[in-house]
Formats: C-alpha cells, sequence, structure tokens
C-alpha cells in the first residue's frame, strides 16, 4: 500500500504541470489580460490612464514577454511557494485565497453533511421498499432533482423567500446591523445560509440517494444477504451490517470531489448569493483576467482532485478487504 501511495503522489507532478500548461494557454488565448481590465475598471470610474502607464503595468506584469516565458516565470515560483500577487487588488494570492477559503469551507461543509445525511437514508429505504408507493415518490423527486439546474433552483428560492416573502436575506454571510449579541448575531448567520446550503443540497442529495439505490438493490441480491437472513439475523442487522457496507463502496468514487466543492464551493450558488468565497472569487477573477489568483484555484483545485481520487482508492481497501494494492 505505501509503495503504491508513493507512485499515485509522484504521478501527481507531472499531471500538475499538464493541466498548469493547459490552463495558462486557454487564459492567454483568452480575450483581454489584467492590464485591459485595470483600463475598463478606470473608465468605469471616470479615471484616464496614459499611454505611458499602460506600458509600464504590461512591463511590470511581464505581459510583453511571450507566453512560454510568462508560464516558466510562473512556474518557477510555485516551486519557490510564491503564488503570486493579485493584478486585482495587488495583494499577495495567498493572502487572497486564505480569506475566501474559510467562508467556502463552511458552507460546503454544511451542505454536504446535510446531503449525505438525508441522501443515504432514502437512498437505503428506496431500495428496501423497493416498487412501493414512498419508492415512487422518492424516483420521482430524484429525477426532478437531478433535472432542475442549480442555478434556476437558486434563482427561485432567492426570488421567493428572499424578495417576495422577506423571510430570509438575499445575499452576503451577515447583515451589515445586527443587534449586539450572541444569539442576534448567531440567528442572523443561520439565516444567511439557508438559501445557499438549500440550494447546494437539494441539487447534491438526489444524486447521491440514487446512487445509494442502485447499490444498494444491487448488494440485497447476493447470496450472502440471503444467507443472512436465513441465519435469522434481524432485517436491520442484515441491511446496515451485511448490506450498506458493500453497498457503500460505489458511493466512495463520488468522495473524492467533496475535497474539490469545499474548496472551489458551487460557483454558481456563490455568485448568486453573493457569498464571499471561493467560488465568487473565481468567477470575479476570470472578469478582471487575474491571471497570479485563477492559475492558483486551478492548481490548488487539481490538487485536491487528485488527493481525492488517491483517498477514494485507499478507502475501497478499507471498506472492501478483498481490495489490495501491490
Amino acid at each position: 500500500m505505501t509503495a503504491y501511495i508513493i507512485r499515485r503522489l509522484l504521478w501527481m507532478l507531472p499531471l500538475l504541470v499538464g493541466v498548469s500548461i493547459i490552463s495558462f494557454t486557454l487564459l492567454k488565448r483568452a480575450p483581454g489580460d489584467p492590464v485591459s481590465a485595470i483600463l475598463a475598471g478606470a473608465a468605469r470610474e471616470g479615471q484616464g490612464i496614459s499611454a505611458e502607464d499602460r506600458d509600464r503595468l504590461r512591463e511590470q506584469y511581464g505581459l510583453d514577454d511571450p507566453a512560454y516565458v510568462q508560464y516558466f516565470r510562473w512556474l518557477g515560483e510555485i516551486t519557490q511557494g510564491n503564488l503570486g500577487e493579485s493584478t486585482r487588488s495587488n495583494a499577495p494570492v495567498f493572502d487572497v485565497i486564505k480569506q475566501r477559503l474559510p467562508n467556502t469551507v463552511k458552507l460546503s461543509l454544511v451542505a454536504f453533511v446535510l446531503t449525505i445525511a438525508i441522501a443515504l437514508p432514502l437512498g437505503i429505504i428506496s431500495a428496501v421498499k423497493q416498487y412501493s408507493t414512498l419508492d415512487y415518490v422518492l424516483t420521482f423527486l430524484g429525477f426532478a432533482g437531478i433535472s432542475v439546474p442549480q442555478f434556476w433552483l437558486a434563482l427561485m428560492l432567492l426570488y421567493v423567500f428572499a424578495l417576495k416573502l422577506g423571510w430570509l436575506p438575499s445575499f452576503g454571510m451577515q447583515s451589515p446591523y445586527v443587534e449586539d449579541g450572541f444569539m442576534p448575531h448567531a440567528i442572523d448567520t443561520v439565516k444567511h445560509y439557508i438559501l445557499p446550503v438549500t440550494a447546494i443540497t437539494i441539487v447534491g442529495l438526489t444524486g447521491y440517494m440514487r446512487y445509494q439505490r442502485a447499490a444498494m438493490l444491487d448488494v440485497i441480491k447476493q447470496d450472502y444477504v440471503r444467507t443472512a437472513r436465513a441465519k435469522g439475523l434481524s432485517e436491520s442487522a442484515v441491511i446496515l451490517k451485511h448490506a450498506w457496507r458493500n453497498a457503500l463502496i460505489p458511493i466512495i468514487t463520488l468522495l473524492g470531489y467533496v475535497f474539490v466543492l469545499l474548496v472551489e464551493g458551487s460557483i454558481v450558488v456563490e455568485t448568486i448569493f453573493s457569498w464571499p468565497g471561493m467560488g465568487l472569487l473565481a468567477v470575479n477573477s476570470l472578469q478582471e483576467r487575474d491571471y497570479p489568483v485563477v492559475m492558483a484555484i486551478v492548481l490548488l483545485s487539481s490538487v485536491l482532485i487528485l488527493l481525492g481520487t488517491l483517498l477514494s482508492d485507499i478507502l475501497y481497501a478499507v471498506v472492501d478487504p478483498r481490495v489490495r494494492f501491490d
């Protein structure tokens, strides 16, 4: 197992280099650059920038150098642990990500816990009660949830509960004016979480529920499950102890994505609800052509995808003793 993990970690290096080359190439091929974004922002504010200032900015950011020179300069900084400076805020990229990352982790973690806590039991119940009225209802809701675009669901939640009914806040993590005291702040924070968490959870739990149902249906028809019933074990022991453990194996393959969700969050939901997290940061950075921030987010996401995949493989061996890595 140790040798396998080391090999996988070593293979990550060329993969990350390849991802960074592709991402950097796409950014350079896209229209505009950081200087043009700065000029557009200055124009919106009624400020003018001279040609000398524009040339100075291009030289400062190294935009006049060939693309391969810019890439290797960035790669050299990365190998030294320097993510560069944001062209949008002139702050270190590390500090920009450090400021936004906790907000996304909080939102995504709450949504993920709710998703798993709701989806897995519903998937088990739907499989055990196959072809019952409850199974048909859950199947219908599952397909409906999968079919609904996340942006549409988020917009409808925003329109109904924030704009029409006025029950919940429409953006941000906290209201600007809140009464002093722990409870007022806690209640206000919970209200801000409800809509974005609901939008992420509804779309996510339908997929997990369908995966869990399909896995359980496959497992409960196996011979060892029938043998467990023949031994006189209770139905709950058969389902939870014998069937569910093996039905978790397909679900584990999806857990690698959790790492990306915790870092990037839901770009759509964070943008719609103006949640100050990594998703909104990625959108704003792309709009402003903030190359260092975009590349840092892509690199961080790629690392977490690879680590999540590795973790899924390791968990295979934990859940299923038959799985061994040489």
